[in-house]
């Protein structure tokens, strides 16, 4: 897949990396916006299009992780990608429940970030659906709008975020089976990282919360194993 001329937002507060990275994306065929700091980014953000973000945590006037906050309550398709020199647990966490979709750890060789950039570039291509006429399905009493990552039932109209809808989905595409975690992750974030799996009790929880109004649908734990999506499915 031929991602030449995506754009990329890039913010990064040290000048000789943001140059560094700058030149390797131009040189990959990626228009690339950069500037260093998070106030700057939030503004052209608001003001341009972009097809993936590439953020450092440690920023002046607006750090990563609030920057990454303000960007999801506006979007919540476009792929946040977090360069960090930070790698504590609960920082990882914090991101990915803000809705960071990966992290890269300083120092980083400039193949891993470019392959990341196309695999995050090619998972936000609109979702593939159930059948290829249909664009929806109905999950208990609500109808699950994938392609644009609408859960509406007769009261409620519910945005997901990207990584909501295509957890859902998988869920949708397994439902009435036990699911193990890492199978999850792997399929729906693409790594079984531990700090993912504490991303994913969150996610689960939202989705619980989203899908209340139908108590015939239930996520549950399965002991040491994984979970499994209780859930009657129809295609439309």
């Amino acid at each position: 897949m031929d991602f030449t001329g995506k754009k990329i937002l890039l913010v990064e507060d040290d000048s000789t990396l943001n140059f560094i990275i700058c030149d390797h994306l131009s040189e990959a065929g990626y228009e690339v916006t950069e500037t260093n700091d998070g106030e700057k980014a939030f503004k052209i953000f608001t003001n341009e299009s972009f097809d993936l973000c590439l953020f450092d945590v440690m920023l002046p006037k607006l750090d990563g992780f609030s920057l990454a906050k303000k960007i999801r309550e506006t979007n919540q398709v476009v792929p946040i990608l977090f360069l960090t020199a930070k790698s504590l647990p609960e920082d990882k966490i914090n991101g990915f429940t803000l809705g960071a979709d990966d992290y890269i750890t300083k120092p980083f060789r400039m193949d891993e970030l470019l392959m990341r950039i196309k695999v995050f570039l090619k998972r936000s291509q609109p979702l593939d659906s159930f059948l290829p006429e249909t664009k929806s399905c109905k999950v208990g009493k609500f109808d699950f709008y994938y392609d644009n990552l609408t859960l509406l039932d007769q009261d409620t109209c519910k945005i997901l975020t990207y990584k909501e809808a295509q957890l859902l989905k998988y869920f949708c595409e397994h439902s009435n089976t036990v699911l193990n975690r890492s199978e999850i992750l792997k399929n729906v974030w693409g790594s079984d990282d531990y700090y993912l799996g504490r991303s994913l009790d969150v996610f689960i929880s939202r989705l619980r919360k989203y899908l209340n109004g139908d108590p015939d649908i239930k996520i549950l734990n399965i002991h040491g194993i994984g979970f499994r999506f209780n859930a009657t499915i129809k295609t439309q």
